[in-house]
């Protein structure tokens, strides 16, 4: 295998490492395919390459990739070159190596004045410090005047698991104060909530989309979920930051719900102190919402906030590319990735604005091209390929979801998905984490690969973060298709140089201050040794799948069994 110095040194004699890359025009031409060797590392993904376009991706000039600014349509260019480079053909729509996907951008642009009010006193509540809001609604102002505020513990309403926050109370018009993560998140032995909903591993219910998405069918005004670090799976400051009052969404479907006018986060000691006020405590609050029997708490309390709303409606754009089949063209193994990024935020200690996403995602991007390359220069598999590069997953998984809904091939003919998101650059390790147990049969495809690698399976290190409902995967997998995630921040790696503790600090620093933070950039030093095991290793199931006749199963447990067994007849 060539070391990790000579292939840097290679990358640098073709300008791709120092500061003599050519100039990247933004929503113009891309610029020249890379030239490199084809010869390098036969039989493994290419680092220096993998380093190089991950370079491109998060180089400044794409001002952190933000879905309808200024860098997506040089993000685009630059990605379809490496599809056409690569040997794959157009996927998208008419022809063209695009989808649209039309978004609607909304943002609080002015200032935004909110407030709690109880018994005749009025608290102020100051954005960034106290709380965090933003609206999906395309109306010119968002506003709630004095809307009840209501404690409704998990927000969860899982008919399956027996349980049911909302008891049927009449929540239209309301504001609703909620935990994240689900109701056993933190149950201990005897609460009605332990183990229901698969222990500290977090299930989507206990995701703020899914919280969101309640809150709507409840008919509330707005919703508040309460951040806790540990439960959301990451700081106040990934919360509360991006742009002042930001989202994206996607038209919503005939007979959806209207969603909350606001929505967001607060602080968990401020919701501490609002429940306080009103005569309650949250820490008896919480350990009631882990029973059964509990019902909503009106906190005679009520919520006021209002901001001018900006609206504009975007049509951002998935990529893809697909490599045909030999035999059996219409059934396909899908991989994928996303290009957004996070745009530009406030500066950080060194000034630092743009949140360019090098290892979230561009250096996954980088891995799943290098697949594309290593099936385009070998035999053509039986079945087909896709190679998808998804637009706003950092906005909440909207160019997946879209996909999902407006699929260029029969997901039902989609005999898996591999996605890469965020991997490391700290060098080999001797494990490979497998995000999401007890779903599918894809875990043991999984371990039977990487024993090959001569890696093991470690499960994931922290599961109350629930990585499995958060990347682009999930979208195909509500739909029934079997999924693979590969993605750093599910637990520490055994790193061969440095063991498990070596992981867990990468891991650690990371989750805490580069998350969609300016300091998640492109550096000359890392070591894609472990990027390169993991490419290798979705190449090789990636492999299996295509010219096997399998069609991996969900495991009977699984929520998304149901919904692909609705579609057996099409696969057989």
């Amino acid at each position: 295998m060539m070391g990790i110095r000579r292939k840097m040194a290679i990358a640098a004699a073709f300008g791709l490492l120092g500061g003599c890359m050519a100039p990247l025009p933004i929503a113009m031409a891309p610029p020249p395919p890379l030239q490199m060797p084809d010869n390098l590392d036969a039989g493994h993904a290419d680092m220096a390459r993998m380093s190089a376009v991950a370079r491109v991706l998060s180089d400044d000039r794409l001002m952190g990739r933000a879905p309808g600014g200024p860098g997506e349509q040089g993000a685009v260019d630059y990605l379809i070159a490496q599809f056409r480079e690569a040997g794959l053909a157009p996927a998208g729509e008419n022809g063209s190596w695009v989808q649209a996907v039309p978004l609607v951008h909304t943002q609080l642009s002015g200032p935004v004045v909110a407030s709690v009010r109880h018994q005749g006193s009025t608290r102020p509540l100051t954005w960034g410090s106290d709380y965090s809001l933003n609206t999906s609604v395309p109306a010119a102002e968002a506003r709630i005047a004095d809307a009840p505020l209501v404690f409704v513990g998990y927000g969860v309403s899982a008919a399956e698991r027996g349980w049911d926050d909302f008891k049927g109370a009449d929540l239209k018009g309301k504001v609703l104060l909620m935990l994240v993560n689900d109701p056993d998140f933190e149950a201990v032995a005897g609460d009605d909530s332990d183990g229901r909903f698969g222990g500290i591993a977090m299930t989507y219910y206990g995701r703020w989309v899914y919280k969101f998405e309640e809150a709507a069918r409840q008919g509330a005004a707005g919703v508040l979920i309460i951040h806790q670090s540990d439960a959301a799976g990451y700081g106040w400051q990934v919360a509360s930051g991006g742009a002042r009052g930001e989202n994206f969404s996607l038209d919503l479907l005939p007979g959806a719900p209207r969603p909350p006018v606001l929505q967001g986060w607060i602080q968990g000691p401020v919701a501490a102190g609002i429940v306080k006020s009103a005569g309650f405590d949250l820490d008896i609050l919480k350990r009631a919402a882990r029973r059964k029997d509990f019902r909503p708490v009106d906190l005679h309390t009520t919520f006021s906030a209002s901001s001018p709303v900006s609206v504009e409606r975007i049509a951002s754009q998935n990529v893809l590319g697909k490599l045909d089949g030999r035999s059996r063209p219409n059934e396909f193994v899908s991989f994928g990735g996303h290009w957004d990024a996070h745009g530009v935020g406030k500066p950080d200690a060194q000034g630092r604005t743009i949140r360019a996403g090098a290892l979230d995602d561009a250096l996954g991007l980088a891995a799943m091209i290098e697949v594309a390359r290593r099936f385009v220069a070998g035999p053509r598999p039986e079945r087909s390929l896709l190679f998808t590069a998804w637009t706003a997953e950092e906005s909440g998984l909207l160019g997946s979801e879209y996909y999902a809904q407006h699929p260029t091939v029969p997901l039902a003919k989609m005999v898996a998905n591999l996605t890469f998101d965020t991997l490391q650059p700290n060098g080999a390790t001797n494990d490979v984490v497998l995000i999401g147990k007890g779903q599918s049969e894809m875990e043991t495809v999984l371990a039977e690969e990487a024993a090959k690698q001569g890696r093991s399976v470690s499960i994931e290190g922290h599961p109350e973060r629930g990585l499995f409902f958060r990347a682009d995967h999930f979208s195909l997998a509500k739909r029934g298709v079997p999924v693979l995630l590969s993605m750093a921040l599910a637990g520490a790696y055994d790193m061969k140089a440095g063991g498990r503790a070596a992981g867990e600090q990468w891991l650690s620093d990371f989750t805490a201050n580069c998350y969609h933070q300016p300091c998640d950039a492109w550096s000359p030093t890392w070591n894609l040794d472990g990027a390169q095991q993991e490419a290798d290793l979705f190449f090789a199931i990636g492999e299996r799948l295509a010219n096997g006749r399998a069609w991996p199963r969900w495991l009977p447990a699984s929520e998304f069994a149901k919904v692909r067994a609705a579609s057996d007849a099409e696969r057989h």
